[in-house]
This record gives C-alpha cells, structure tokens and sequence, in this order.
C-alpha cells in the first residue's frame, strides 16, 4: 500500500507531464527550421505531381504555440503536476462546496414555503411531489425500490401497516430522521428448539390466515403467550412503540413462507449485515430539515392515497 501513498507517483506524472511539455516545443521548433526541399524523381507521380517537403501552415504552427502557452499556464494556476496544488489554490471539493451553497441560496425560498405546510398538504403540491421524488429516488430507491414498493428485508412504504413503527406523520419523520434499528431476539432456545419453533410458526400463521398445522396451533399460541407477546402483544398486532411488526396483517418484510419465518423466530433479527438485516440509517445528517420534511409527505402519500 506504502507504494500508492509514497511521493514517487507525484514525481513521475510531474516529469512525465513537463518531459512532453518540453518534447512539443523542441518538435515545434525543429520542425519551423526545416527549409523547402525538391524531392527527387522517385517522388514525382504521373509525370507532373511531385512531392515536396513543405513547412506546416503558419496558422496551424501559431495554434499550437497558443496551447502550449495555454497548457503551461493551465499547469501553473490548476492543480496537475503531481501534488503541486497550484497558485489558484482551486480544489474539486472546494469549487463543489460553492456550488452547493449557492444552490441552496437559490432554492432555499421553495424549501421554506414547503417547511411551513403541513405534511399532509404538501403530500398533494405537484412540485414539492416532483422534488421529494427525485430526493427518494437517489436516498431512499436503493432499499425501498423505485415505486416504494420494498423488497426482502426493506418494508414497503405503501401501507402504513407494513411500517414497523407506524406510519403516521410523526413516526414517518422521526424514521427518516434518526433512523431506526429492529432488533428481534433468537428465539429457538427459548421456546424449547425446533419443535417449540414449529409451533410458534404454526400459530403466527394461523393470526393472518395462513396455511397452518392445526395440531401444533394451541402449543404454539402457549409458547407465543409465554415469549412473544411482551413485544408483539397478546393479540399478535404488534407494539409501534418498539418496532414490533403486527403478526396478525399478513404482511411479512422477511418472507411470509414458512421456512423464512421459521428463520426469523430461531434466528432473530438484530440488523446484523453478516445475516443478512438491514438497518434503517439516520438523515438529519444527511439530509436538510426542509427535504426530511418533503421525504415525510411524500411516505405518507404514497400510504394514503
């Protein structure tokens, strides 16, 4: 690695760059002093078409000159020739630093008019929409899918039910905001191994409506009562508060089949990338008030049509 960080790579592009700098003038130079010579008959073509060594044009000479000169000075004031900054002191990460505040100098009037409606309103201005859908589509696109539609491991944003935490205003804004992190505890041990997990998953299914073993639902409604529903509740419908998803809505972010819930009770979930979870990242870092509060309007939307 100590190859790549050494100072020899800013010296070789320095040389190299200058080295051909160097080469183009002495070309140009030599090439300007060459006189007009006549070629001999070798070089004459179809009795009257003889070949001469001609000088180059003198626009074309002066046009090179001019970007040599150019180039130099593009060298001396921009940084180029290894790690001399240049006199200009110009950097990438300045000049994008100057361009996003004045950006956000410009837009900020549009930002402050959409700060001051509320979320359910803004939901319904075409351009603030316009705005918070590009914001999505780069922020949020990327696990929640392009239509907000979710996917394995990332709910979908199209039903307030399927968010974990709620999805009224406030709960849509504080996720967005600081972020959220499931942790679902591994159950197999607790509830007795394998069978005990058979038959909790049995009786999760038969709370939504599912397919189910009949013979395994009263163990496993004694199992849940005993050690799912301090978070899921005793009715299986979830607590907002923690995160706890509703068991009974037949909306299953990992899977709703019964292997991928057998999964999720032995394994848990704790928003370990090693297993596969995912967590929700926090914005407030990210993000500016005014675009979390377009982001809100525009979840909310997309659950209440």
């Amino acid at each position: 690695m100590s190859d790549f960080t050494s100072n020899f790579w800013n010296l070789y592009i320095a040389i190299l760059t200058i080295a051909g700098i160097i080469f183009c003038i002495w070309l140009l130079v030599a090439v300007g002093k060459r006189e007009q010579k006549s070629s001999d008959s070798s070089h004459v073509w179809d009795g009257d078409l003889t070949e001469l060594n001609n000088q180059l044009p003198g626009w074309w000479r002066w046009m090179f000159w001019g970007l040599l000169i150019f180039s130099i000075g593009y060298l001396v004031y921009f940084p180029g020739l290894g790690s001399f900054k240049g006199t200009g002191d110009w950097t990438q990460i300045k000049q994008f630093d100057e361009e996003m505040t004045a950006l956000q100098a410009k837009t900020k009037p549009t930002y402050d008019s959409y700060l001051a409606m509320a979320a359910e309103d803004l939901s319904k201005n075409k351009n603030a929409m316009e705005t918070a859908g590009r914001i999505f589509s780069n922020e949020c696109a990327r696990c929640h899918g392009s239509d907000a539609g979710g996917g394995a491991g990332f709910p979908s944003l199209k039903s307030g039910d399927a968010m974990s935490w709620g999805g009224d205003v406030a709960a849509i804004k504080q996720s967005i905001t600081e972020g959220r992190t499931g942790v679902m505890t591994p159950m197999g041990e607790a509830v007795g191994g394998a069978p005990g997990v058979k038959a909790v998953v049995a009786y999760m299914r038969s709370l939504s409506g599912l397919s189910h073993d009949e013979g395994l639902m009263a163990q496993g409604g004694k199992l849940f009562e005993d050690n799912c529903a301090a978070c899921h509740g005793a009715d299986g419908k979830g607590v907002k508060e923690m995160g706890a998803p509703n068991l009974t809505d037949n909306i299953w972010v990992y899977g709703g089949s019964e292997a991928a819930m057998t999964k999720v009770v032995e394994l848990g979930k704790n928003s370990n990338l090693a297993q596969g979870d995912f967590a929700m990242p926090a914005y407030k870092g990210v993000l500016s008030q005014a675009q979390i509060h377009l982001l809100t309007a525009y979840v909310w939307g997309k659950s209440h049509k």
